[in-house]
């Protein structure tokens, strides 16, 4: 099985795993235990904090780790509603957000919500995001890159125009960590939530950066752990390998990038023989993120295709995979306005540190032969 799915996870990287080991062997106490073998992880664990504030160009006082990104994504968005900049119950939220900005939002019954859409790019425009705030706007929460698509929004923009309204700005990281360098946008936002598995590091680690300028309130009342942020032992074990695996892929982000930019080529230059069928949801190479390809193929069912792939030795998905566990259509063809038959056509196809470009180029001509034996049936 040849595998075209790391928007939706990563391998573990061989480093990131004997670190994991070491620190679970070597650094197993409580990092908030008194002791000396409690202070020996709570040392590792600052040292990653610092390590990771450094990468991210951000101060450690605001980096809290969690169980990832979307426990991330709860807390940050719980944080910054409860120390708004101004009164209001009004936010602004893309209709492409993963799943779990969906869920907090959708559980804040006193507070309306306005859902931006895309536009053909799969950008956020940003005169539309002007428009749509109101004096009870307190808070605009954007993706950074989207994960079914890679579209990088243009956080600048929008990181302006909340500061222009004195609103607080969360972006969800997670797809962007360790595939761009953040550094010159991480001061722009109030938070921003990142994830460890998406980078070659461990599941279940991740974290996020609150402004330590913002005096918020713990939504886990009476919670001792990462000064109040979340309750629970923390994982440093987790927390170092994902370090690890962080350091790797932000030394190699140039090279990385290239490469993709490399196969994102072969593979459109493969599906040329069906090129009248395939849609490729895409923006500017300044606006995209190369490892990632969403496309639709006119008449067929993603989710056939798909199982097809699978069934030549292929992964590809259909989306995110938080969403595919649902049955719902991925979020960013709802945004984009696709018609319901087109949101059924929608496939992912996302590279990583290992895909080849023979690969890729036998995909594509598999997903050539695939559509031609359908085409023929029809």
């Amino acid at each position: 099985m040849i595998y075209f799915d790391f928007a939706a996870t990563t391998p573990l990287d061989s480093d990131a795993a004997e670190v994991f080991v070491q620190a679970s062997t070597e650094y197993y106490g409580n990092s908030s235990s008194l002791h000396d073998i409690g202070s020996q992880a709570q040392d590792l664990l600052e040292n990653c904090r610092e390590e990771l504030a450094n990468l991210l160009g951000v101060n450690k006082k605001g980096l809290y780790f969690t169980s990832g990104g979307s426990e991330g994504n709860f807390l940050a968005i719980e944080a910054l509603l409860s120390t708004p900049k101004k009164p209001g119950k009004h936010i602004i939220a893309g209709l492409a957000e993963h799943s779990s900005i969906h869920g907090v939002l959708n559980r804040l019954e006193e507070y309306t919500i306005t859902f931006l859409p895309l536009n053909s790019s799969g950008l956020i425009d940003l005169e539309e995001l002007k428009n749509s705030i109101t004096p009870e706007t307190v808070l605009v929460t954007v993706q950074h890159v989207n994960s079914e698509i890679g579209t990088i929004q243009p956080i600048e923009g929008i990181a302006r125009i909340c500061k222009e309204h004195n609103i607080h700005f969360h972006s969800d990281f997670v797809q962007s960590f360790g595939k761009l360098d953040l550094k010159k946008i991480t001061p722009l936002v109030s938070s921003f939530s990142f994830s460890g598995h998406k980078i070659y590091g461990p599941k279940g680690v991740g974290g996020v950066y609150v402004d330590p300028a913002i005096s918020w309130r713990p939504f886990f009342p009476g919670g001792s752990h990462e000064r109040g942020f979340r309750p629970g032992t923390v994982n440093v074990p987790a927390i170092a390998a994902m370090a690890v695996a962080a350091q790797k892929t932000h030394d190699h982000i140039t090279e990385s990038n290239d490469n993709f930019i490399a196969l994102r080529t072969a593979l459109v230059e493969a599906l040329e023989p069906i090129k009248e069928f395939v849609h490729i949801h895409q923006a500017d190479p300044s606006s995209q993120l190369p490892s990632i390809i969403g496309l639709r193929i006119s008449g067929i069912e993603g989710q056939w295709m798909m199982l097809e792939c699978n069934r030549y030795g292929f992964a590809i998905s259909t989306g995110s995979a938080c969403q595919i566990g649902m049955q719902s259509p991925a979020k960013v063809t709802l945004a984009l306005g696709l018609s319901q038959q087109a949101t059924k056509e929608f496939i992912r196809i996302s590279f990583g540190n290992s895909t080849k470009r023979e690969d890729v180029r036998t995909l594509g001509e598999t997903i050539v032969d695939i559509v031609k034996k359908f085409k023929r049936l029809c």
